[in-house]
């Protein structure tokens, strides 16, 4: 049975960036609010099961696609379970896990008794003796497998649930609909961090997994990169601290919160994920926390006020919401400002953060609709939305970007987004492009 751990949790802080002045008729305020864990520790006091170690207990679903594609080339599936075997052998003692192999069906691996084995010298030995009776054959049902981890993983009384998902190719064996009613059904009950290996998956899918569950997605275009790229994500489930923070937005009566948007480290809009919370208040999930910092984009519309006049447009705060309705505040708040001015300098002048912020999103945006034109054979389009991308990355410094989009482009002058399309392009290299165009830079302070 699990212990708990004495009442102890990371130390949050909010941080507001703005530029508060508005006009005289001035309605639109934004602001950046960077979110800040640190210390480590656990959620305590009773709320949250802690292993024995004093960290949060976890549970972990590793989910192994296993579809006759696997065979294609034969080291594929060979790689799928040295990952696999190494992401076992990164556990923390103490975490309950399992492995499921993926078809059109979904079967359990190990422990194969419709529970979850915990974590230890001898559980991780018989986990990877079972690893070798992976085989592939079968089609790809993606919504079975994410089911299967939900009723695993919800069998035990445990703070923190993530999964892990390699799949190699497209979801062809369950209907769109399929996918997402299984990804509403998890949504909120575990976190998952989605991989595509080699180039025969579907971007879009493998990137909507992630989104939806809270993870990351990513692209392993060589298969010998899994074990790597397996252990790195089983190290950060390991470090996670917290599970379920929500980011409460308060906002006084006349006011009306266009959106909430996760801008750092990667772009995800929350703006539809709102639960509400009380009296002018909702919750937007932010997923499980270790040590990290996030950056957040709200924009809120308020009632025009005269010069000279002030007004909170919003409140932030971090809560972690309990199962019976209520929620643990974790103790940091930002305070968003709306102050109307006539001085024409300071209601005009925008924030760095938020122009940043701004730019990042746009070329997030400005990469997948340059693709998409790319792709139905619109190639003045695609040029005219790379070439701003190109522009973007070079001007906010987002060099990791700008080095994935020479890939697709010749780049003639960055600075004014002139650029060529490349003739010939590696389906691995516009396949990363598409999968990390998300990925933004923190704003220089």
């Amino acid at each position: 049975m699990a212990n708990f751990a004495k009442p102890s949790v990371p130390r949050f802080s909010v941080d507001v960036y703005q530029n508060e002045y508005l006009p005289e008729g001035g309605r639109e305020v934004n602001a950046i609010v960077t979110v800040t864990a640190t210390g480590g520790g656990t959620l305590g006091g009773g709320l949250s099961p802690a292993a024995s170690d004093g960290r949060p207990s976890a549970a972990v679903a590793i989910m192994v696609d296993c579809s006759g594609s696997m065979d294609y080339p034969p080291t594929k599936m060979r790689n799928a379970r040295d990952a696999t075997a190494a992401a076992v052998d990164t556990l923390r003692d103490g975490t309950h896990f399992a492995v499921i192999a993926g078809t059109h069906v979904a079967t359990e691996v190990y422990p194969g008794d419709g529970g979850l084995a915990v974590a230890s010298p001898t559980t991780r030995h018989r986990a990877k003796q079972a690893l070798r009776r992976l085989a592939s054959g079968g089609g790809t049902a993606i919504g079975t497998w994410l089911r299967l981890a939900d009723r695993l993983l919800s069998s035990a009384d445990v703070a923190l649930r993530h999964g892990i998902l390699l799949t190699d190719g497209r979801n062809e064996h369950e209907s769109p609909e399929d996918l997402r009613a299984a990804l509403d059904a998890c949504a909120g009950r575990f976190t998952c961090d989605a991989r595509g290996v080699g180039t025969d998956w579907e971007v879009k899918e493998v990137t909507g997994i992630a989104s939806a569950l809270l993870g990351t997605a990513d692209i392993v275009a060589d298969p010998a990169g899994l074990a790597a790229d397996f252990t790195r994500m089983m190290e950060t489930a390991m470090g996670k601290e917290v599970a379920d923070v929500a980011l409460r937005v308060w906002t006084p009566v006349g006011t009306t919160l266009r959106y909430v948007k996760q801008v750092a480290p990667a772009v995800e809009d929350l703006t539809g994920r709102r639960t509400e919370a009380g009296p002018r208040a909702g919750d937007y999930p932010t997923g499980s926390w270790g040590d990290a910092s996030r950056d957040y984009h709200l924009c809120v519309e308020v009632p025009p006020a005269g010069l000279g006049r002030e007004m909170l447009a919003a409140r932030v705060s971090l809560v972690v919401p309990q199962p019976d309705g209520s929620a643990q505040n974790l103790g940091a708040q930002g305070l968003v400002r709306a102050v109307w001015t006539d001085d024409m300098t300071a209601s005009t002048a925008i924030s760095p953060q938020v122009a940043h912020y701004t730019g990042q999103a746009e070329l997030a945006q400005v990469i997948k609709q340059g693709l998409d034109l790319r792709k139905v054979g619109d190639f003045d389009g695609a040029t005219a939305k790379l070439g701003r991308a190109v522009q973007l990355a070079s001007a906010s410094g987002n060099a990791d970007t700008a080095k994935l989009l020479s890939k697709v482009v010749d780049v003639v002058d960055a600075a004014t987004g002139t650029v060529r399309l490349k003739t010939r392009v590696a389906q691995a290299d516009e396949m990363t492009l598409e999968t990390r165009s998300t990925k933004t830079v923190r704003v220089k302070k």
